[in-house]
C-alpha cells in the first residue's frame, strides 16, 4: 500500500486531460454519446461531469480546509453536467477540461502546501468530517475511476458483436 505523496498524486491528475484526449478526441459520436442504458453516462457526460468538478470541487474545497473556517462545503452537483455541457462538442469539453485543470493544478502548487497542512480538515455535506490528503486523494482515484468507467462504457457498446469471447471479457459484465 502506498502512502499518499502530492507530488506523485499531481502526476496523475496532471495526466489525465491528455489521456482523456487520446482515448476520445476525434472520436465518432457512437464512441463518445452512447451510455449503457437508462439514467447511465456516456463518455462525453463523464467529461461534463469531471469539468463541473474542476469548477466547484477540488480547488475550492481545498481553500475551505486551508482557510481553516471550519465551513461545511457547498453540496456538489453531480447532474450539473447535462446543464452545462449542452450545445457543446466533445473537442470544445476536452479543451475545457485540459485548460481547467492545468489553472487549477497551478493553484495548488501555488497553495504551497505541507505535509502539516494535509491533516486540516473540512466538513463535507454527507460524509462529516474530512482532510485535506483525503480530499487530494479521492481527486486521484475520482480520476482514475472515471477513466475506468469511460472504457467500460465504450466497450459495451460492441458486447453483442464479440460472440463467445465475452466470457473472456469482464470488462462486458461491470
Amino acid at each position: 500500500m502506498t502512502v499518499f505523496d502530492l507530488r506523485e498524486a499531481m502526476e496523475i491528475l496532471d495526466h489525465t486531460p491528455f489521456v482523456l484526449e487520446q482515448l476520445l478526441g476525434n472520436l465518432s459520436e457512437r464512441w463518445t454519446h452512447n451510455n449503457e442504458g437508462e439514467v447511465t453516462w456516456s463518455p462525453f457526460d463523464i467529461l461534463g461531469h469531471l469539468i463541473h468538478g474542476e469548477k466547484t470541487d477540488w480547488i475550492p474545497r481545498t481553500r475551505i480546509i486551508l482557510d481553516g473556517d471550519e465551513q461545511t462545503f457547498e453540496p456538489f452537483d453531480r447532474m450539473a453536467q447535462f446543464r452545462e455541457s449542452k450545445d457543446k462538442s466533445l473537442n470544445q469539453l476536452l479543451e475545457e477540461f485540459k485548460s481547467l485543470r492545468n489553472t487549477n493544478l497551478a493553484l495548488l502548487i501555488e497553495m504551497r502546501i505541507h505535509e502539516d497542512d494535509l491533516q486540516k480538515t473540512g466538513w463535507h455535506p454527507e460524509l462529516g468530517q474530512v482532510t485535506l490528503q483525503q480530499l487530494l486523494a479521492t481527486w486521484v482515484v475520482h480520476d482514475l475511476g472515471h477513466i475506468r468507467q469511460i472504457t467500460r462504457v465504450m466497450a459495451k457498446q460492441y458486447s453483442n458483436e464479440i460472440g463467445p469471447w465475452e466470457k473472456y471479457l469482464p470488462v462486458i459484465h461491470e
